[in-house]
Order: C-alpha cells, then structure tokens, then sequence
C-alpha cells in the first residue's frame, strides 16, 4: 500500500508504514546532523571561518526541518512504487534540505556539501551495516556477501520495478555482481528540483554525496579489510544515461578509485 487516498480521489496521504519511516528518519537525521556540526570549523561564504555553538546549531536543524517540509511536498511520493522508493526519496528529501539550509545560513556551498556528504554517510554506513549484517555473520566469503547483500538491497529499499521507480538490469559477471541503473527516484527528485528552483547547487550536493558512497560501502559489505570492491565509469547524477555499478568480489585496485 503506498499511500491513502482521500475521499473524491483528488489527493494522497502518505500511509501508516511511511509516516513511521519518516519519523524515524527525522530523528536518526536531526541527532547526526547535532553530532556532525559539533566542533566542525565552517568556511562561510564571507571567508569567515568559525564553528557553531549550540544555539546556531538548533537554529540549523530547525531551518533543515522547515525546509524539508517545504520540499517534501513537491516529491510525487504517491506516484512512487513502493516503500522502499519513497524512503529513498524522503532521505533525498533531507539531502537537500540539509544543503539548501546550511547555505542560506551563509556557509560557503563547497564547505555545506563537505557537511552534507559526512552527514550523510554516517547515516548511510548505519543502514548498510545493519542490511548488510546477517550476510556477514553467515559467510566470511567477501564475494557471497557482496552478492547477497546487493540482491537483499534491491528488494528493499532499491526495489526496481521500473521508472518512476528504480529501474536496474542485474547479471552475474563470474563472482561479480552488475546493476546497472538506468532511473534512480532520489537523483529525479533532486534534479527536477534544482532545475525547477534554479539551484545547480542542489544537485552537486547529492552528486558528491550519494554518489560517492558506494565504494567505501562495497568495502564495508564486503568485510575483508581491503579496498576495491566497487567499480563504476558513468553515473546518472553527472549527466550520463546510466550507473553503470560493478561490485566486486575481489579487492582489485584500479585508477577510478572514487567518483567522477
């Protein structure tokens, strides 16, 4: 069940599971963001340099949470198939919200997305380890984790039934597994959002942190201790047609380390 209907049809309330998963969301989201600003040197836009203190650090998460109210109502959530799709976008939703936030709060956009992106990633190393952690605890095999791992993500939250939906091709390349993502919600959401409120800034805050957090995250679900385990040439957020994602069972250094 994706969301309510009101009588007469003419709109949509989001369902029990969604307002649950949105609570849930805000608390984990506001606690990092508390604990990532706290004692973080801000470059402003000014030059200035200072860090925030408790009272401008409420002043951000209560500016974040009145952004992110404003921006969750342009997400089509009733139009996304499924759970897992639309606490993809609600995450996409406070991404965005963090960033447009800590800049009308005068922080320099290079210095708001290197926030953002550590924000993001604490929160994202959490849902990882805990998707990730039976797999580890079966095997010790660095190849069946990443595999069982990856299809157990593409059940949930990375449901693919197609656009609006994620949208991925899946195959096997000898112990390697290949999604190759032709249409990812969050990404849509904030790219029609930065076009819609002229905001370039908006999208190379998801680029340089969504995209840049599955090569520490296939290290991480793969748990040998060794870098490598990820690899991918053409990502959707810089303007290509697909993500073209490898995630390898074998550690193998290569040149494209990180995220164009």
């Amino acid at each position: 069940m994706m969301g309510i209907r009101t009588p007469g049809g003419s709109g949509w309330r989001p369902s029990l599971r969604l307002r649950l998963a949105r609570r849930i969301l805000r608390g984990i989201v506001t606690r990092t963001a508390r604990s990532e600003l706290n004692g973080r040197l801000l470059v402003f836009s000014d030059g200035s340099r200072r860090r925030w203190l408790g009272p401008e650090i409420a002043q951000f998460v209560a500016a974040m949470e009145t952004e992110a109210r404003a921006l969750r109502l342009k997400a089509e959530f009733g139009a996304l198939p499924g759970l897992g799709n639309q606490v993809m976008v609600e995450l996409a939703v406070w991404t965005a919200a963090a960033d447009r936030s800590m800049r009308q709060l005068g922080v320099a956009p290079e210095t708001s997305r290197g926030v953002v992106a550590d924000l993001g990633w604490r929160v994202y190393r959490r849902m990882l380890g805990l998707t990730s952690l039976p797999v580890r605890m079966i095997t010790r095999d660095p190849g069946r984790r990443v595999r069982w791992t990856i299809r157990a993500l593409l059940v949930f939250p990375f449901h693919a039934p197609g656009a609006p939906g994620y949208e991925v091709k899946t195959q096997r390349a000898g112990d390697d597994i290949e999604t190759h993502f032709t249409c990812c919600p969050p990404q849509s959401f904030v790219r029609q959002l930065a076009e819609d409120m002229d905001d370039p800034d908006m999208l190379e805050a998801f680029r340089q942190s969504w995209c840049t957090y599955d090569w520490p995250g296939a290290d991480l679900i793969a748990g040998d201790g060794k870098r490598g385990h990820y690899h991918r040439a053409r990502t959707l957020s810089h303007g290509d047609p697909v993500c073209d994602m490898c995630w390898k069972a074998r550690a193998q250094p290569r040149a494209d380390t990180g995220p164009r």
